[in-house]
């Protein structure tokens, strides 16, 4: 893996990432003195991670450059004194030198430190300087939640910049200190290879730092894995996974623009590799290797699952991706295998798990919207690649399978749900409601957009009425603008807060200078 930017060296980089970490020599535990030979030391050059923590577990994550063992260790206090040993993991090439653990019997609504190092398997007197990371177990009982969501992170071209500040939403997301960050998916771009220099609208240049693997489409399972490589080159994105969990989802681009199960890549010449069902195979193993998610850990590949996030909060994790049947013009007006979007398992599941929350809210986290027209074919507005299908009137192909969701909650007595989503690359604040809608038996609710990251701006998308969607709020680039970058600022979040005492419920988009650009307070609906 070749790093190339003006003379920015491989090694320097690596260097200068791995200085970030918190270099720690404890007496006592795993972190007891070792003779080193500093230069020969195993790197942590891509920073921590954490992610999908609960009231009492939580994911942690780290790679190393070489096969060694990871030593962590665990403690409710930032000095570590008194730490936790967790069992100690082998790095191999095998995993890409990644490894994670499901850290259990965390005590609850806690501030949880980790450190990682790692020992040399073919030295082990040799071991490499710690690195320390953060996250906080879920409540027990009342208290404020704050979090927030977003997606698209690399694409179009648009890279690290250093000149430009480099993923600077990522910094701003940090600033408010989230109890956990949503990636609401497209968490890389596969598809989307990045080059040195790239021209700006304004006549200016983007000059983007390079990883060789990165200057093609991704094909084989190395190339995939650097593409999440290339994103934890960039300091915010490293310093906020330090900081706060990431629940991740994926969407089309950690394998391939608009993909599904049997699509090929015949027509598009940039591909050797046709299948994308092998892609998506070398996808979705790249995307468990390098995401802090619990799935893999107890039922590899999978991506939808709840996380319990105390008593005023379950977060639903849809996969939009994976189950759905082809894109087609999503206008048969019969449930049928063309239909399909979350699939029966998935819904099942779905169903199942809203019915049974307790929590007051119930975010359902999607990696597309509901009611946002997203073409196939974006140039002659033919063929549906989302839900909604630009068809006044009932629900037809894909959208009767999302009308028997709505129904289904409606008439089971599940309340304050709440939509959260990016794909489209604009921000929006969207309310459903029945009597707008040509479908009607459902429940008013509210579906919030957010993004990109750091990928190039475009929209707004029209809505389909079938549901009954009302923007309430949106920005986008003018009419005639398209992949905008990002120092045109138009980069954006969500941010959300839930008050311990009142259950309100206050969303805020927010732009990449952290700027509040609009919000709505929602009172729970009380049985």
């Amino acid at each position: 893996m070749t790093v190339n930017r003006r003379g920015v060296s491989r090694r320097n980089l690596l260097l200068g990432s791995a200085a970030l970490g918190t270099a720690a020599s404890m007496p006592g535990g795993l972190f007891r003195p070792y003779v080193s030979r500093a230069a020969d030391r195993p790197l942590i050059p891509h920073g921590l991670q954490s992610g999908d923590v609960s009231l009492n577990s939580g994911v942690v994550w780290a790679r190393t450059d070489r096969p060694a063992q990871a030593l962590i260790e665990w403690s409710t206090e930032e000095s570590f004194r008194n730490p936790t040993a967790l069992p100690v993991l082998d790095a191999l090439p095998e995993s890409d030198y990644t490894v994670k653990l499901l850290v259990e019997d965390l005590p609850a609504g806690q501030d949880i430190f980790y450190r990682v190092r790692f020992r040399d398997l073919a030295e082990t007197s040799i071991v490499g300087e710690a690195q320390t990371g953060h996250f906080r177990t879920a409540p027990a009982g009342a208290r404020d939640i704050t979090f927030v969501w977003s997606g698209d992170t690399a694409g179009q071209g648009w890279g690290i910049d250093p000149d430009h500040g480099g993923m600077l939403t990522y910094a701003s997301m940090a600033r408010h200190q989230p109890d956990f960050f949503i990636h609401s998916g497209d968490t890389i771009y596969a598809d989307g290879p990045i080059v040195a220099e790239k021209a700006t609208p304004d006549g200016g240049v983007w000059r983007s730092l390079v990883l060789e693997e990165k200057t093609k489409v991704a094909e084989t399972l190395g190339e995939f894995r650097a593409n999440y490589k290339y994103n934890l080159m960039d300091e915010h994105v490293r310093a906020l996974n330090a900081a706060v969990p990431m629940f991740a989802q994926w969407d089309d681009h950690e394998v391939t623009n608009n993909w599904y199960p049997g699509y090929r890549l015949d027509a598009k010449d940039e591909y050797t590799v046709k299948p994308v069902s092998l892609l998506a195979a070398r996808a979705a193993r790249a995307f468990h290797e390098y995401m802090p998610i619990a799935t893999t850990l107890a039922e590899p590949q999978r991506i939808y699952r709840k996380i319990a996030y105390g008593p005023s909060l379950d977060v639903f994790f849809l996969d939009m991706r994976t189950y759905r049947g082809p894109n087609t013009d999503n206008d048969q007006a019969e449930p049928g295998p063309e239909t399909v979007f979350l699939g029966h398992e998935q819904m099942t599941w779905l169903k199942r798990e809203l019915t049974a929350s307790k929590a007051t809210w119930k975010v359902i986290a999607a990696d597309m919207p509901l009611g946002v027209i997203v073409w196939n074919d974006g140039t002659n507005k033919r063929g549906s690649e989302a839900i909604a299908n630009g068809v006044e009137g009932k629900p037809l192909g894909r959208e009767l399978e999302i009308a028997n969701l709505l129904s289904f909650i409606k008439h089971s007595g599940v309340t304050n749900t709440v939509w959260f989503t990016a794909d489209v690359h604009y921000t929006a604040a969207h309310h459903y409601d029945p009597n707008r809608a040509a479908f009607q038996d459902f429940l008013p609710f509210w579906e919030f957009v957010s993004g990109p990251l750091h990928s190039g701006t475009f929209g707004p998308n029209d809505l389909d009425p079938t549901f009954g969607p009302e923007v309430r709020y949106a920005k986008a680039p003018a009419e005639g603008q398209t992949n905008l970058p990002p120092s045109a600022g138009l980069q954006f979040f969500g941010l959300v807060r839930i008050d311990g005492r009142t259950e309100q419920m206050t969303v805020s988009l927010r732009d990449r200078v952290d700027a509040e650009l609009w919000s709505v307070t929602l009172d729970p609906v009380r049985a």
